[in-house]
């Protein structure tokens, strides 16, 4: 028999620690993609903010 492969377990950040509820409202963590629109976030890096999806790329300012 065929040894079956392990399931790899998901890494990362999961889809509820991009927002906070306060009160009655929902605020995001995150800031969103200008092109793409809200729903797809920026990932923060050490220096810039960049949209995996379309590449949108805003650097820190200095």
């Amino acid at each position: 028999m065929a040894d079956k492969k392990a399931k790899k377990e998901a890494s990362g950040p999961s889809k509820r620690d991009y927002y906070e509820i306060k009160g009655d409202k929902v605020e995001r963590k995150r800031q969103h993609c200008p092109k793409c629109g809200p729903g797809t976030f920026l990932a923060a890096h050490k220096n810039r903010a960049s949209c995996g999806r379309c590449g949108y790329t805003e650097f820190a300012k200095k």
